[in-house]
């Protein structure tokens, strides 16, 4: 039996396939984020990066006015999302997906979702209770405390502060990305701080927060605004942004043994991490802001072929990061921790412990506070050995032989140092009886005051280095143990010296330039009331320059004078 009428069907059902399959096509093509950032598949993070800032500039919903504008901004921060995420960028590139098991922007709930997810905040249209359980925590900051106790601690590790208010919808938007956020980067050490601006106004109007939400990075005392996507991605980032350059060195075998022999100079340990990504992580940068003052820090990939000599030379063959502290004796670490979940308290832990070298240098008051400190009485004695030497090539030796004797005595009641005689003259002259040393002299002494007076006994026959000068000094300190009173002088030292001032001076020009990187930043967004104080004491200092110079322009160059 031939059954008839079968064909339009089928005609039917290719024309529905192909109407199908284009409009599968161009979804497709309206939700591929390389085409909605206008980059190729093959572009770099820096091209993808340079993408994104110009589109986000130009699709702001604060600034483009296009009734479609918020959902480019959507899309293009979406899109940035995923492809500044390596592995979410490579799961697109294989299956066409956003996600493990989503394709990018193909229904209605995932659109809701994605825009809840990279909610941009305003000002709130509407006002609904916001549950305070995760407010009312140990975030809340309070004016009092964040001067006394935040804007100090900033200088050792950055915060993340959200600014709210009881009644703020975009508050209530934000909050899930805000968590997942806190519970990230918390324990990678960096400060969370949560300002209600309904309780404290004042704390608020401190920071130039004169909307709710807002959220805000300080570091070094510094406030600076987050302008993007509330997404994780991008507060990550955010913070990694705010630190200061520079402050990790990538190291390989080229440059390994400049690094390890210039503690000499800084006056500082080395230390290196291994491990098996190309970046360095976010917690290793944490961990180098915070000592940066102390210690220097090197980031080794092993998995970068530049780096097959350093490896060997050190034998490091293991897959979980490994951290290697070097002071002096740049062949062998002084202290080595291996984890393969390096935690922030095990990081601090380490380099804390080993923040000195075996004999710094005395370079500054600071220093020699911390090295020598004052006599207390609930404490055991602690006290300072101290070579006056000096910095020529005829020094070397004996400055190396007091370095082995230092090694060799270590103790928890004994700090050695050493300082030179020609930057540190009032220092020298006042434990040298105002008598210029004529060859090196070893001082052995102990703070009594904070206003630095000080017992002293100067060991004789000066220091040449020898075994017999090795020899004197240990009987010395075995006597100085046993007698305190052994130091038979006392002085009151004058402030050291600031060797290390044009240091300071090349960081504060650095610090200048992130400040000015912050105006540039502040601008691009049009952040006009936060910018108010800046460009207020600009316009002031222009207006006192102009003034003055038209008040001498309209003064006559002859004026009477007043008679005698």
């Amino acid at each position: 039996m031939v059954v008839t009428g079968s064909s339009p069907p089928r005609t039917l059902l290719t024309i529905f396939l192909l109407i199908l399959s284009e409009h599968l096509v161009k979804t497709a093509s309206e939700h591929d984020p390389y085409k909605i950032l206008g980059v190729s598949r093959s572009a770099s993070q820096a091209e993808i990066k340079r993408a994104y800032k110009n589109l986000a500039k130009e699709w702001h919903p604060e600034k483009n006015k296009d009734p479609n504008a918020e959902d480019m901004f959507i899309k293009v921060s979406k899109s940035y999302e995923i492809l500044s995420n390596e592995e979410r960028r490579s799961n697109f590139d294989e299956y066409g997906q956003m996600d493990e098991n989503e394709p990018f922007g193909q229904s209605q709930h995932h659109r809701f979702r994605s825009f809840h997810n990279s909610f941009y905040f305003d000002e709130s249209f509407f006002h609904f209770p916001e549950s305070t359980d995760f407010e009312n925590s140990k975030y809340r900051l309070r004016h009092a405390q964040f001067n006394s106790s935040v804007l100090p601690d900033s200088h050792k590790r950055p915060y993340l502060i959200k600014v709210t208010s009881e009644r703020c919808t975009a508050c209530i938007h934000i909050e899930p990305v805000w968590r997942e956020t806190v519970q990230e980067l918390e324990p990678l050490g960096v400060g969370i701080g949560i300002v209600d601006r309904g309780h404290d106004r004042g704390l608020a109007n401190q920071l130039g927060a004169h909307r709710a939400p807002s959220i805000i990075g300080l570091v070094n005392g510094r406030v600076t605004f987050f302008h993007q996507a509330v997404v994780r991605e991008h507060l990550r980032q955010f913070i990694e942004d705010l630190l200061p350059q520079r402050l990790v060195e990538k190291i390989t075998d080229n440059n390994y043994l400049a690094f390890l022999d210039n503690w000499h100079v800084e006056n500082k340990p080395s230390v290196l991490l291994f491990d098996q990504v190309p970046v360095v992580p976010l917690l290793y940068k944490l961990t180098a802001f915070a000592f940066r003052d102390y210690v220097r820090f090197g980031y080794v990939d092993q998995g970068e072929t530049h780096n097959i000599r350093l490896l060997r030379q050190f034998n490091i063959n293991t897959y979980a990061p490994i951290m290697l502290l070097f002071k002096e004796d740049t062949e062998k670490p002084v202290d080595i921790i291996q984890a393969r979940g390096m935690k922030r308290q095990i990081m601090d832990e380490f380099v804390s412990n080993n923040k000195f070298l075996q004999v710094p240098r005395l370079v500054n008051q600071q220093l020699f506070d911390e090295l020598c400190p004052v006599k207390q009485l609930h404490r055991r004695r602690k006290y300072c050995v101290l070579l006056i030497t000096g910095e020529d090539q005829t020094f070397l030796p004996g400055n190396k032989a007091f370095l082995d004797f230092a090694s060799a005595n270590a103790k928890e009641v004994l700090r050695f140092a050493y300082v030179y005689q020609r930057h540190q003259k009032p220092l020298c002259q006042a434990l040298l009886n105002n008598q210029a040393a004529l060859s090196p002299q070893v001082v052995v002494l102990e703070r009594q005051s904070q206003a630095d007076k000080v017992l002293y006994r100067s060991m004789s026959g000066g220091w040449n280095g020898s075994e017999e000068d090795k020899y004197r000094l240990h009987e010395q300190l075995e006597l100085l143990q046993k007698d305190p009173t052994y130091l038979s002088s006392d002085t009151t030292l004058p402030e050291l010296n600031n060797e290390m001032a044009p240091m300071f001076l090349i960081q504060w020009m650095n610090v200048a330039y992130d400040y000015v990187l912050q105006i540039y930043d502040d601008l691009l967004y049009s952040n006009w009331r936060e910018m108010m104080p800046i460009l207020s004491l600009i316009f002031s200092a222009l207006f006192i320059l102009f003034g003055t110079v038209i008040i001498q322009a309209f003064s006559g160059p002859g004026e009477s004078k007043p008679a005698a």
